[in-house]
């Protein structure tokens, strides 16, 4: 049952007067004492009156909330718990809690990656300790995708600090077509994620070609102090507007791909389209043909050879070629391997 946050504040005031047994609390000590957390936490200053206090007691006894709490009347005047050692905030978990609080941590884990996110960290930490001790660890419900051993994660917190906060990098990078590392100024603009890769994208220099720079890559990552930063010339989603993944040409214009899929891999394409544009221009019992509109890039010819046999290019032609080239070097790989053996 969900409990706002002044509510909270009342039941958290009430069960620190009755675990003080230093004193006698009657009603008005308590209306007081709560109205004073209000006034303290939330700057409400009208009070609370005893209709309200009178009915958080009686909530806090019950068990809506689990608290079952052992609140009595002595010499019908003061209120206590009639367990010394009782407090709301020692209340165990019981196995919904517990379920409830597992899938949250297995779900805040994911963040890990972003240093940025250190306090949550802490958080996820405590939850985990807390549910593993409550209970005997078990599977996780939900497993996300990752990657466990993906350089450049490290650098997640600077490289979103340097875009939130408008800040130019200095990074070391090396791509795999390059023989040396290069230090250079890069102007961050966004940060993106394809299939489990992490990639900075922005520009070098005013005027400079928009670069997607993979995370694993980089050697180095600082701030280049006393530089302006170069603000981005297009938006986020413009931007990747016409793409599968992260290569985007600017130079390129989408084209009308079209692609049949068989029935068997029809599903999978109609429920998860490859791509917002796609659309279906032909379904029957044998599958269906799609189209898309789009850069013809890398990331969209993986996908396309990730289907094999299920799904074939239709048009444009060029693309039909490169498939069909692809295809078949990959099948005389495995001639070769079949015939040596």
């Amino acid at each position: 049952m969900p409990v706002n946050k002044n509510a909270l504040i009342r039941y958290k005031t009430i069960d620190a007067c009755l675990r003080n047994r230093m004193r006698r609390w009657t009603l008005e000590d308590l209306i007081n004492a709560v109205s004073d957390a209000l006034y303290e936490y939330e700057g409400i200053d009208k009070g609370i009156s005893k209709r309200s206090i009178q009915a958080d007691i009686q909530f806090m006894r019950s068990d809506k909330l689990g608290y079952n709490a052992p609140i009595v009347i002595v010499n019908k005047k003061y209120y206590t718990y009639d367990d010394p050692e009782y407090s709301i905030v020692n209340i165990p978990l019981n196995d919904q809690d517990l379920k409830k609080m597992s899938e949250a941590v297995e779900l805040l884990k994911q963040f890990r990656g972003f240093n940025h996110f250190y306090e949550l960290h802490e958080i996820v930490q405590k939850l985990e300790d807390h549910v593993y001790t409550a209970k005997t660890q078990a599977n996780p419900i939900i497993d996300f995708e990752k990657n466990e051993r993906l350089r450049g994660l490290e650098y997640l917190e600077t490289l979103y600090q340097a875009v939130a906060q408008k800040k130019v990098l200095s990074l070391t990078y090396q791509s795999f077509r390059a023989r040396e590392a290069e230090t250079f100024d890069f102007h961050a603009w966004w940060l993106k994620e394809f299939k489990n890769r992490w990639f900075v994208v922005g520009v070098r220099k005013a005027g400079g070609m928009i670069l997607n720079l993979a995370l694993d890559r980089l050697q180095n990552v600082s701030f280049s102090e006393n530089m302006p930063y170069l603000e981005p010339t297009t938006n986020f989603n413009d931007y990747y507007k016409n793409v599968v993944g992260v290569t985007v040409s600017p130079t390129i214009r989408p084209s009308k791909v079209q692609l049949w899929i068989s029935a068997q891999h029809a599903p999978y394409i109609e429920t998860k389209p490859l791509h917002p544009s796609q659309v279906i221009l032909e379904q029957d019992e044998n599958g269906m043909v799609i189209q898309l509109e789009v850069q013809i890039n890398y990331e969209l010819e993986k996908e396309i050879l990730g289907f094999g046999e299920g799904m074939r290019v239709l048009q444009p032609g060029m693309l039909q070629r490169k498939i069909s080239e692809r295809l078949k070097l990959g099948y005389s790989n495995y001639e070769r391997e079949i015939n040596n053996v």
